[in-house]
């Protein structure tokens, strides 16, 4: 069973309290929205930002000291949150998408103009979520191909090579070959190239036998050779897919989407 959905922290941001109390109740009645924070000024803004990483800020432009473009210039690059302008002066139109905002919410707004805002922000996250874990796993791949591995393959305690029995001969498949493996019923089937092989193993114990920095368990049914990975990519569906260097398409569950993210975020892969 999949992992509960990662939910959209969010910050608001205004230095009108009534405002800031009619967003906090719009985005308190979405179930994938969790507001982080509050912000009256630019300056509580930044340190918001920085304290919370919020993937997602609806962000007032007029506020003393320090404006909201004020503010997005005090922010990098790789810590850029989906940005969403609210305002009640249009001037400030053309100035917010040179900053690339998302949307610009003019006050007042009804809840339908909200809720497309919002609708649309919640998929640019999702889409930013993607992106980036893609590009770090091909900065992973590109490091490994770089520099040989430290730790000896003979001592890492993880299997290398697997017993094949067919046609009443027996071989030895280097772990290294295999593209990926998926469950098949009470065995688990290694795809090598045009070839398949079938283990009598449970995916669990395959997955505990295999180096954790070249096997990756993608979803429960799967598991992948980390340098076959081309790209990640989201389906018109919604749903999260690994992409093969063969064209091979393997669903990506949500738990272990972000147990990926977590891995490569720590550096254990």
């Amino acid at each position: 069973m999949d992992a509960p959905k990662k939910k959209i922290r969010t910050l608001v941001v205004d230095d009108e309290p009534l405002a800031r109390r009619s967003l906090r109740v719009l985005l308190d009645e979405d179930a994938d929205v969790e507001v982080v924070g509050e912000a009256r000024s630019g300056a509580e803004a930044l340190s918001a930002i920085r304290a919370h990483a919020p993937d997602l800020v609806f962000l007032d432009i007029q506020m003393p000291e320090m404006d909201g473009f004020g503010v997005l210039e005090n922010i990098k690059a790789e810590r850029m949150p989906v940005i969403v302008f609210v305002t009640a002066f249009d001037r400030y139109a053309l100035r917010a998408f040179e900053f690339h905002a998302l949307d610009y919410l003019l006050k007042p707004f009804d809840d339908a103009r909200f809720e497309k805002a919002l609708r649309q922000a919640k998929q640019q996250v999702e889409q930013r979520d993607i992106k980036d874990l893609s590009h770090r796993l091909i900065a992973l791949l590109a490091g490994r191909d770089a520099k040989p591995s430290e730790q000896p393959v003979a001592s890492s305690g993880y299997l290398t090579r697997l017993l094949i029995k067919s046609s009443g001969r027996v071989s030895f498949l280097k772990t290294d070959d295999v593209d990926w493996i998926g469950a098949e019923d009470y065995y688990v089937k290694l795809h090598v190239g045009r070839k398949n092989h079938l283990l009598r193993e449970t995916m669990n114990d395959m997955e505990a036998k295999l180096d954790p920095s070249k096997f990756v368990r993608v979803h429960r049914s799967s598991i992948v050779n980390v340098d076959r990975i081309r790209e990640l990519q989201q389906n018109v569906n919604g749903e999260y897919l690994v992409v093969l260097q063969d064209g091979t398409e393997l669903k990506l569950s949500r738990s272990r989407r972000e147990q990926l993210q977590n891995m490569l975020k720590t550096g254990r892969l």
